[in-house]
């Protein structure tokens, strides 16, 4: 699967919806303190994260209905793992090291919340994070994230799925 992206995937109103939920002052973020994997040589601050796990396995928070709209549009036919990632503000962007999401040929999305100067990085492709930016790729692949240097922090939703 080639990498594909939908620019403003969400009408404005479930758009604004999920990100309220998200990037509000009281959601609950966890303390990732590895970003790829525990080999990574990266400054310290940009060698964490913080995420919020959705859906993995069996586990379903309440608030996963928000994404029903996402999981239509994009016909997942049963969900692996969806998960939130906020990565902090560095004075530099820094590249996290290639990783796969899972060892085994599946979909992957990945839902940007808001604009900075960060990316997702594909082999040679470079996506930037554009809000409401909707990216589809085989997680399976090596790919990477980035910090940003614009903005607060860089938000998205990495969605794996079959």
């Amino acid at each position: 699967m080639a990498c594909q992206i939908i620019d403003n995937f969400l009408p404005d109103k479930e758009f604004s919806k999920l990100r309220d939920v998200i990037l509000n002052p009281n959601f609950p973020w966890n303390l990732a303190p590895i970003v790829s994997n525990q080999e990574e040589n990266l400054p310290i601050t940009g060698s964490y994260y913080f995420t919020h796990q959705f859906w993995a396995g069996f586990q379903i928070e309440q608030e996963s209905q928000i994404f029903a709209p996402i999981l239509n549009e994009i016909e997942c036919k049963s969900i692996i793992r969806i998960k939130a990632n906020l990565y902090p503000s560095t004075k530099t962007i820094i590249h996290h090291e290639d990783h796969v999401d899972y060892p085994f040929p599946h979909r992957g999305a990945i839902f940007y919340l808001n604009t900075n100067n960060g990316l997702t990085v594909i082999g040679d492709n470079e996506v930037e994070s554009v809000e409401n930016r909707l990216l589809l790729f085989d997680p399976s692949v090596p790919h990477h994230s980035t910090t940003c240097s614009d903005d607060k922090c860089r938000v998205n939703v990495n969605f794996n799925f079959f």
